[in-house]
């Protein structure tokens, strides 16, 4: 090929525009659309905004259903134009985050007005239980990150929030210790981890194979437990103590923000620290300069002194340390209580939430409480008598997890060697 081809070809590469987003925002301009003139509405849409505890007591805000929904659809259609323009002529060729966030907001706004007609919408109440579901996506997406960007793939994330789920259970209704509970539930997650590190590192199994067996290994190897042990004696095994909410004075009275996330539980404040850690290790420091070293060109790795088997294996069974803790937050804080394959799902939702942050860790924190938050709007929304139809409400967290996935997640590069086995020469 000549140096004028190569050119061409590489100018034409260098202006390609990813057209995913701009089309997932016209899918939704669309539901909006129908929503404000094909199916209006009438009414007043009501938002609590209070909290008891709240310095300020703010006032419900009411704002009339039909002509909201009717101006924020119109107002989502010109955010969709605006996509197409910006990908089209650009300097970029993606949509700017500000801008998708931006129309996220008024879809929510217009969307919740709409099906909220006559009713009241709880917006503390909607953001904390958001926050509740969506803290053990995030130790799972954590753990999922620091997994592949180790080189591993950790589909394992269901089995690690299982039996940490359960170890939590039956050692803290053991000793009542709840502290003991979670320390149980981090030598679980490293349990599970570790098994998937001797057969995907040792023995160079599919990591892929070896995850999904282990999750099944666990759902029923918990199962079967849980009927024969823990449903005999429910006190002693299945009543574990739950940590207290540990309000951060002056800081949880704030209105809105205090509630959500100044009013939490000892798990949730080692969430935050869990995320700002995990950035800051693999972005700052020199074990995160290795991690993602063997995690992207392990050759070049070993060939500076660094043990690239070695590194994985403590850095997969860092991932399920953090994985046990997200486990642990089921039965020592939101349930009290370990059931029958309580995570449903929620590892593989944390694995979409790593490949939706684009396997960075405070990105896949943010992804992993858009899951939650949709979550929790479905039951919110059946709580309220919505209009849309049961059926379609259930489906809303997974459907969220697809267009996120797909749509938005944009041209997302994955560690180089994730899923791939090292072998030294």
């Amino acid at each position: 090929m000549s140096d004028t081809a190569t050119k061409t070809v590489g100018a034409r590469k260098a202006v390609s525009r990813d057209r995913k987003a701009p089309i997932v925002l016209d899918t939704f301009a669309v539901i909006a659309l129908v929503l404000g003139f094909a199916v209006p509405r009438t009414g007043t849409s009501t938002f609590g905004l209070a909290t008891r505890g709240d310095l300020v007591a703010l006032p419900p805000l009411a704002v009339p259903t039909g002509g909201t929904v009717t101006a924020l659809a119109l107002v989502l259609a010109g955010l969709a134009v605006a996509a197409h323009v910006y990908v089209l002529f650009g300097a970029a060729r993606r949509v700017p985050i500000w801008l998708i966030a931006g129309f996220a907001v008024v879809f929510l706004v217009a969307f919740l007005t709409w099906a909220s007609a006559g009713r009241t919408v709880p917006v503390p109440g909607l953001l904390i239980g958001s926050l509740a579901l969506g803290t053990p996506l995030i130790f799972g997406a954590l753990g999922g990150v620091i997994g592949e960007r180790a080189g591993v793939v950790n589909v394992a994330i269901e089995g690690q929030l299982l039996l940490g789920a359960f170890s939590a259970a039956v050692v803290g209704s053991v000793t009542r210790q709840p502290v003991l509970g979670l320390v149980a539930a981090m030598a679980a997650g490293i349990l599970v981890a570790l098994v998937l590190a001797v057969f995907a590192i040792r023995y160079i199994v599919d990591q892929v194979i070896v995850g999904v067996v282990l999750n099944v290994l666990v759902i029923g190897l918990t199962g079967f437990l849980y009927a024969k042990v823990l449903k005999s004696d429910v006190e002693l095994f299945n009543a574990p103590d739950r940590f207290p909410v540990l309000p951060i004075p002056g800081l949880s009275a704030i209105p809105i923000i205090g509630p959500v996330v100044f009013r939490q539980t000892i798990i949730v404040y080692l969430m935050y620290i869990a995320v700002f850690a995990v950035w800051f290790g693999l972005f700052k420091t020199r074990w995160g300069l290795r991690v993602r070293a063997v995690g992207e060109y392990p050759a070049a790795a070993d060939t500076v002194g660094i043990d690239v088997n070695r590194t994985r294996f403590r850095n997969v069974a860092l991932a399920g340390a953090v994985a046990g803790v997200g486990g642990a937050y089921f039965t020592l804080d939101s349930v009290g209580a370990f059931n029958k394959e309580m995570t449903n799902g929620m590892g593989f939702i944390a694995l979409a939430a790593v490949i939706f942050g684009r396997w960075h860790p405070i990105r896949a924190a943010f992804a992993a409480l858009l899951f939650g938050f949709a979550t929790n709007l479905q039951s919110m929304l059946g709580i309220i008598g919505s209009p849309v139809p049961s059926e379609f409400m259930l489906m809303l967290p997974y459907a969220v997890t697809v267009f996120a996935v797909a749509g938005l997640a944009g041209r997302s590069r994955a560690p180089a060697a994730a899923g791939k086995p090292y072998l030294k020469s």
